[in-house]
């Protein structure tokens, strides 16, 4: 897959994608957006990958939100990340938490606006000591009403979260730490270790249990959509078992199934 404004790996059953724009702190162009989605919907599909990495190109910056250069009032130039329900900022979050594997959000530096979100809802976020984490949207005319707020109040409460959106400052990697923003802070130059330690322990785990647990930590939020992730994860399982061949089988034989044997 040939990509413009990110770099998308996979060796040894990760994935890694960066956002590759450090001219601009790696903010995101509607480009940049339709891309992180494929990269992600590859990750997803791909049964050799057990993990994956988020992050962006340089010591400087994870993602710092949108490009606001390209932005006007029908919102960023080519309308790709002002859709929500097809391919802008909400379908990346939406991936980030639904894709049935880990995703670890390697914060190497400013994750500001919209990057800030994508890093909240990443199962996983560890953060360089030089990182700086925080919200600007009241500062842009700009806000996300949906994971960017959620997701957030369940990672540091409901006072935290107000106080992260409505006064836009930024914090420390230790201060994110302290409030349960992210799971880890090191130093810049143990970050890429530390990620793969991290990768290759999660690698060593069931990835049906990780699925499963994935879909059980948003079921009771997410609505009939949490619980359609849970209900089709354990439909998954269900599709690789006798009783469920039985059926296929049967109506391609053109008989009656016979499931006698999977009451006991």
């Amino acid at each position: 897959m040939n990509f413009e404004e990110i770099i998308y790996e996979k060796e040894n059953g990760v994935a890694r994608i960066t956002i590759n724009r450090p001219e601009k702190y790696n903010a995101c162009t509607s480009l940049t957006l339709l891309e992180l989605n494929k990269a992600l919907t590859d990750a997803w599909v791909d049964a050799a990958v057990g993990v994956v990495i988020f992050t962006g190109t340089g010591k400087k910056a994870f993602c710092t939100g949108g490009d606001q250069s390209i932005r006007d009032k029908s919102g960023y130039a080519g309308t790709i990340a002002a859709l929500p329900v097809e391919v802008g900022w909400q379908t990346v979050s939406h991936l980030i938490r639904t894709i049935p594997k880990p995703v670890i959000a390697r914060v190497n530096g400013y994750a500001i606006g919209g990057g800030h979100v994508f890093q909240v809802v990443c199962d996983l976020s560890i953060a360089a000591e030089t990182a700086k984490l925080g919200q600007a949207g009241p500062k842009v005319g700009s806000f996300d009403p949906g994971y960017g707020t959620g997701d957030l109040v369940r990672a540091v409460g409901l006072k935290k979260a107000k106080e992260i959106w409505y006064m836009c400052q930024l914090y420390t990697a230790h201060e994110a730490l302290e409030m349960g923003l992210v799971n880890k802070v090191v130093p810049l130059d143990q970050l890429d270790s530390e990620v793969d330690q991290w990768c290759q322990a999660l690698l060593e785990k069931s990835p049906t249990a990780l699925k499963m647990l994935k879909y059980a930590f948003h079921a009771e939020t997410d609505g009939v959509g949490g619980i359609t992730n849970l209900g089709v994860g354990g439909l998954s399982m269900y599709y690789g078992t006798d009783e469920s061949l039985e059926g296929r089988n049967a109506f391609m034989e053109k008989r009656k199934p016979d499931y006698s044997n999977y009451r006991k």
